[in-house]
């Protein structure tokens, strides 16, 4: 994991401007985290603070508000002074997918927040550790074997209500499965257990995965990108496996209060857009299995829009809501 944080340096072009707000403001902003340590999302924030250390007199604070799946931080955001001073760093889910999850969510994504801007988008994967035999090695061999052993048929994910948790039903329903969903507080300790054999399977961003697959600790069965990815070139997408419309791409981005000046939001996704086209910052990304994306925030808000209106389908068919 302290890998995946070094190579995060290159990010450096972004707490530029938290910087500069912090000197204006006469106190350090904070970057909101709903995620626990040793994800991409953690990591990525304590190395934009890191960088920042001193710059310009100034600190930028992570503060991680985790749990209720990445919930707790957003709400943080909502209820932060819209100065510039607090920002988020988060997956797109908790914007597209959420909303029809959840019966009582606290956060209205169209009103309540901002998008500044994406800096990468990441496709996930559905992988096995070692409780699953080495003879598996297709999504379809995945489902006979799970079939065959029904007792161990679960999969993890990083979150309930997550991209991840959804994909994962829909492999469900479409290889003709009963799983058991175990949601868990972020990527981290999910993969733990999968490495540790004390679940089957899980799918998580492919980033997650990478580290760990040239060490035989998990095999990656399949992608959910229309197509394969670059970090895993040799793995098959479900729709080439005959797993047809099971496709997820999950954006990771800038987020700030509703009611911030647009100045500030402009400058930030300014900043943002030119990270992201630093051949640097390309390389930093790829180490965590991302690919960059470059948006302006009202494009980005439109992305958003139309990824919430793709989910609602699938999240309805999975039957899931929460009133969590």
């Amino acid at each position: 994991m302290m890998d995946r944080r070094l190579v995060l340096a290159s990010l450096a072009a972004l707490p530029t401007v938290l910087t500069t707000v912090a000197r204006a403001q006469g106190q350090p902003p904070r970057i909101l985290v709903g995620f626990p340590a040793g994800g991409s999302v953690d990591a990525t924030a304590r190395r934009v603070a890191e960088f920042s250390r001193g710059k310009l007199a100034e600190t930028v604070l992570v503060e991680q508000k985790v749990g209720a799946g990445g919930r707790l931080a957003i709400a943080a955001l909502k209820d932060a002074a819209p100065d510039g001073q607090t920002l988020l760093l988060s997956p797109s889910s908790m914007f597209t997918i959420y909303p029809h999850a959840y019966r009582k969510l606290a956060y209205n994504p169209a009103t309540d927040v901002i998008p500044v801007a994406p800096l990468a988008l990441s496709t996930c994967g559905f992988g096995v550790g070692p409780m699953v035999p080495t003879t598996v090695k297709t999504l379809a061999q995945l489902a006979d074997w799970l079939k065959a052993n029904p007792d161990k048929a679960a999969y993890a994910s990083p979150a309930a209500g997550a991209m991840p948790h959804f994909l994962g039903n829909q492999f469900e329903h479409a290889a003709g499965l009963k799983l058991t969903h175990a949601p868990y507080r972020g990527a981290a300790p999910g993969l733990q257990d999968l490495m540790g054999g004390q679940i089957a399977c899980g799918c998580f961003s492919i980033g997650d995965f990478v580290p760990h697959l040239a060490a035989g600790r998990l095999r990656l069965l399949g992608v959910t990108d229309k197509a394969r990815s670059r970090f895993a070139p040799d793995v098959p997408t479900f729709e080439e496996q005959g797993f047809k419309g099971i496709v997820g791409v999950e954006s990771y981005g800038l987020y700030l209060p509703a009611k911030t000046p647009q100045a500030m939001v402009d400058k930030l996704a300014d900043i943002a857009r030119a990270a992201v086209r630093e051949p640097s910052v390309v390389e930093a990304l790829a180490k965590l299995g991302f690919e960059p994306l470059s948006l302006s925030p009202a494009d980005y808000a439109k992305r958003l829009a139309a990824e919430r209106d793709y989910w609602g389908p699938v999240v309805k068919a999975s039957g899931f809501s929460s009133d969590d």
